[in-house]
């Protein structure tokens, strides 16, 4: 595979306007055979996470490379009112919205036939919408975020999401949809983060590696119990779900065994950047990086580069620092890592680099490095066949 070829992608951007952003369809479109195989074997569709491509173009390719590929999670208000404006449909929002406008919107969205739900969790929710949806003379559809985190003793395993951590919760708030007659219950979303979205070798986790696994099993039991009981109440009450969905790439494997999961949402594995390299059970392909071009060589063995400062949101820890892969060999150094203007790598292996050539990074997280690029460059066979906007180079900026 051109992955491990640093002659393939450097004779392709030595010449290119760089720093740069670009997206290896070949590798992308593997990824996408891959992750549809991870899936299949039970009747289950995936969602595309947005947040994670954030590129129409990209979005398009995906959905088209398989019918398993089935609707969008958003994660705003107006970026759904974006994706609609761009021809998408069949869309969740994947966190609660309570700016008026934005929900009105979406409500004469609905009203006008398209597919969108509002995600809540709370009373206040179900209240807001219910109003503006009455409003604008609709039944707006949601769906119920409940929280698939586990408390163990000292620990909260998992993200601080939905507050319907319970079985009870999740009944109360079911139960409150029935004073409203303007919104409708229709679909179910647990994500369970601590599955899908932290790997088992990650060096920022250090010990914390060997206590991963065994607390991933356990939390499966609990949350997969949790969000079963929530299904089977819903349709005690004769309502009837388009959709339970769950996941994220790291959990396919687990999310698909729950019977009563109908989807299961998957965006990072499409560009695997460099937090996907700490898992055990899986392995995708580096489909989208950036490319920087050495300006200078200060020393032997060290080169600098031209930008590259592009952290990704979180905790801050090295497993956020953008990671050099090309050349064979490359590293960051200590002292000053990945800098706003500059970058210093210390190289040590057999190809022969000169000021003009390029180093190959992967962003730590997906769809955050197009927020600091206007344009992919889309590759295959050995050269760049077309320039795609990024969100950010169609004038979007959501968060």
């Amino acid at each position: 595979m051109s992955k491990n070829n640093y002659n393939y992608y450097n004779s392709i951007f030595k010449n290119q306007q760089l720093p740069l952003a670009f997206c290896d369809l070949d590798l992308l479109d593997k990824n996408c055979r891959d992750i549809a195989h991870r899936t299949k074997g039970k009747n289950q569709t995936i969602r595309i996470a947005s947040k994670s491509i954030r590129c129409t173009a990209i979005l398009k390719r995906i959905l088209a490379s398989d019918p398993i590929y089935k609707g969008i999670m958003c994660f705003t208000g107006n970026e759904a009112l974006f994706l609609i404006e761009q021809g998408f449909d069949d869309l969740i929002l994947g966190y609660p919205i309570v700016n008026e406008k934005e929900i009105k919107q979406i409500c004469e969205a609905t009203k006008s036939g398209k597919k969108i739900k509002l995600m809540v969790d709370c009373e206040a929710h179900l209240l807001l919408i219910n109003t503006i949806a009455q409003q604008v003379g609709v039944v707006q559809p949601l769906c119920i975020d409940v929280d698939m985190s586990t408390a163990f003793p000292g620990i909260h395993f998992g993200v601080m999401r939905s507050p319907i951590n319970s079985i009870e919760k999740g009944k109360q708030l079911i139960d409150k949809f029935e004073k409203f007659k303007n919104i409708s219950l229709t679909a179910l979303m647990g994500y369970e983060a601590q599955i899908a979205g932290l790997g088992e070798k990650n060096p920022a986790n250090g010990i914390k590696n060997y206590l991963i696994p065994t607390l991933k099993r356990l939390s499966n039991l609990d949350y997969s119990k949790r969000r079963k009981a929530i299904v089977q109440y819903i349709e005690s009450k004769n309502i009837k779900l388009d959709l339970v969905n769950a996941g994220g790439t790291g959990s396919i494997e687990s999310s698909k065994q729950e019977n009563w999961v109908t989807e299961i949402t998957v965006g990072s594995g499409f560009y695997s950047p460099a937090l996907f390299d700490y898992y055990s059970h899986f392995k995708h392909e580096p489909a989208v990086g950036f490319a920087v071009q050495i300006v200078r060589k200060p020393k032997e063995n060290i080169y600098t580069c031209l930008g590259g400062g592009y952290i990704a949101s979180g905790t801050a820890g090295i497993d956020k620092i953008p990671k050099p892969y090309l050349p064979n060999g490359i590293k960051l150094t200590e002292n000053e890592a990945c800098g706003e203007v500059q970058t210093p790598c210390v190289y040590n292996g057999n190809e022969k680099l000169n000021i003009g050539d390029t180093i190959l990074f992967r962003h730590s997280k997906a769809g955050e490095i197009c927020e600091r690029f206007n344009e992919l460059q889309l590759i295959s066979n050995g050269k760049i066949i077309e320039s795609v906007p990024t969100y950010r180079g169609q004038g979007k900026c959501f968060l």
